[in-house]
């Protein structure tokens, strides 16, 4: 798949990864965002251009953390706000992690 379809993949809570990355188990996932709902009178439908389901519910007067992409490295260790490259960006071959 492409990485447009990876990346929806990753918003619906899978891992996905690479055939030509060369490191074993390495994965890209989402870590979701922290948001207080319950300091609203109302359930956003977006927050800072994000939908609010990429988005858990935070201690009450919790500051907003937007959602991001993670990365598993081949070590095991958890590379956060990972970037893609622009060979990721381009690549078709992109698949589901399990």
């Amino acid at each position: 798949m492409n990485f447009g379809q990876a990346l929806e993949e990753v918003k619906n809570g899978n891992a996905v990864s690479r055939d030509g990355w060369n490191g074993k188990g390495m994965c890209i996932f989402l870590n979701k965002g922290n948001f207080d709902f319950e300091d609203n009178t109302e359930k956003p439908l977006l927050i800072e251009g994000i939908k609010t389901d990429l988005f858990e519910n935070g201690p009450e007067g919790s500051v907003t953390r937007l959602p991001n992409l993670n990365m598993k490295a081949a070590t095991g260790s958890t590379v956060t706000g990972w970037l893609a490259s622009q060979t990721d960006l381009l690549a078709e071959d992109w698949g589901i992690v399990g």
